[in-house]
């Protein structure tokens, strides 16, 4: 009778642990990717689309000139047949990566993107004096916030999110820009568009820089990491070492760590540059979309060993 009562605690033990809400909490957690258009270079939208869902992408990220053209693509077909081209493939314009038009010239192009696709995120980079950090890092911040104020009022009256990516030779840079943006930043609908690539000096600080930021200010995150081929003609090896899984070499687990812990629920971009811009990552479309496929796989793994 002993016996049998010791081996009914421990098997009550065992499911105990088994469904634990806190376990059940983490087996929750999930990362949501989203397919940059700029992968392919120029290749025509219509090819793309089909690419989401092999990807196991949920949304596609709109590029424009210099890195993709679908942007062009869209008013080129018009807006109405670029909409039923996106709904015959099953396939949400989450996001439009905006670049061109700077943190302050956004506002006819949200009106846009919400009313005809009702996109949800718009990714810009920033202004001011470059790679401030310190005192100076606090004093920028604010202004730009400042400065901010009523182009974030338009994306918080359409319900979209403007995502500021943290560049190098932009104010946002340096993790102490970052960490005062978390700190001084009060709206929802205005966010960073995390590039761990462009904080490569600072590889051992992105986790807490997840952290700081939290997942209201990280509304768009990129899997892309920093390699001599971002920028100047290498070897086709040495340029996809951007991809993770690819050799370049940034240990994921810790990120990954840190978005659980902040339970993050924005999108993810698998993302490389090409040399030059507006080319395709690889030759053909089977051939890039299978290798976001091996840098998704490796995501993957690594999040179940974080």
């Amino acid at each position: 009778m002993r016996r049998r009562n010791v081996i009914k605690s421990i098997g009550s033990l065992a499911g105990g642990v088994t469904a634990s809400p806190l376990i059940a909490e983490q087996d929750k957690f999930r990362l949501r990717y989203i397919l940059s258009s700029a992968m392919y270079g120029y290749m025509p939208l219509e090819s793309i689309l089909p690419q989401v869902t092999l990807t196991g992408s949920e949304a596609i990220d709109v590029w424009c000139k210099v890195h993709g053209n679908q942007r062009e693509q869209i008013d080129k077909m018009g807006h109405n047949v670029a909409k039923n081209l996106l709904a015959k493939h099953k396939v949400k314009a989450a996001v439009f990566t905006r670049y061109p038009l700077g943190p302050f010239g956004l506002v006819d192009e949200m009106r846009k993107i919400h009313k005809n696709f009702d996109a949800e995120i718009i990714v810009c980079g920033t202004t001011g004096p470059s790679e401030v950090k310190g005192k100076e890092a606090k004093k920028v911040v604010s202004e730009f916030l400042e400065k901010m104020k009523p182009h974030v009022s338009v994306a918080e009256e359409l319900g979209m999110t403007i995502a500021v990516e943290n560049h190098s030779r932009q104010f946002l840079y340096h993790p102490d820009s970052l960490q005062y943006f978390a700190e001084l930043n009060s709206s929802k609908n205005l966010g960073v568009a995390l590039a761990p690539h462009h904080l490569h000096r600072f590889q051992d600080q992105i986790p807490a820089i997840i952290r700081d930021l939290g997942n209201a200010n990280i509304p768009f995150m990129y899997f892309q990491e920093h390699s001599d081929g971002m920028s100047k003609k290498t070897s086709k090896e040495i340029e996809m070492r951007q991809m993770p899984g690819f050799g370049g070499g940034l240990d994921y687990k810790p990120i990954l760590r840190a978005l659980k812990d902040i339970k993050y629920d924005g999108y993810c971009e698998i993302f490389m540059h090409p040399v030059p811009r507006g080319i395709p990552i690889l030759p053909t479309i089977e051939e890039i979309s299978k290798a976001i496929n091996k840098s998704r796989e490796y995501i993957e793994s690594s999040l179940k060993e974080a």
